[in-house]
């Protein structure tokens, strides 16, 4: 079940950052929304390489309820929906939509579930 879930909130983080490659979310950042659009495509997506190796490191090394890598990503994943929803009247903001808003919030639901899981299994 923690492992079903887990993957679920990986699938949608994937999602989730393929509707921030087509809202070219990088225009919302002080150091890339003056890059022009290549550069800052670029360095953007190469920006969550860590975030995406930690997430497969978390998978392969097990479903263990105190996996540490488990607690990083459920508590980022808290963090960046809290994010979205203190920015989502920033201009350039192009997470307005139904479709982007469940996907975001979800994350964080189900990141908050994840980890009463692991704490109380």
């Amino acid at each position: 079940m923690i492992t079903v879930l887990f993957i679920f909130i990986i699938s949608l983080l994937l999602i989730h950052e393929m509707d921030a490659i087509r809202t070219k979310e990088w225009k919302m950042f002080i150091i890339l929304k003056d890059m022009p659009d290549e550069t800052a495509y670029k360095v953007f997506s190469i920006a969550h390489l860590p975030l995406y190796f930690v997430a497969i490191m978390t998978l392969i090394q097990g479903n263990t309820p105190t996996n540490i890598l488990y607690y990083i990503i459920d508590f980022f994943l808290v963090g960046h929906t809290m994010i979205h929803f203190l920015f989502r009247a920033k201009a350039g903001n192009g997470f307005n939509s139904v479709y982007s808003k469940i996907i975001i919030y979800s994350l964080g639901a189900l990141a908050i579930a994840h980890l009463l899981l692991i704490a109380f299994i």
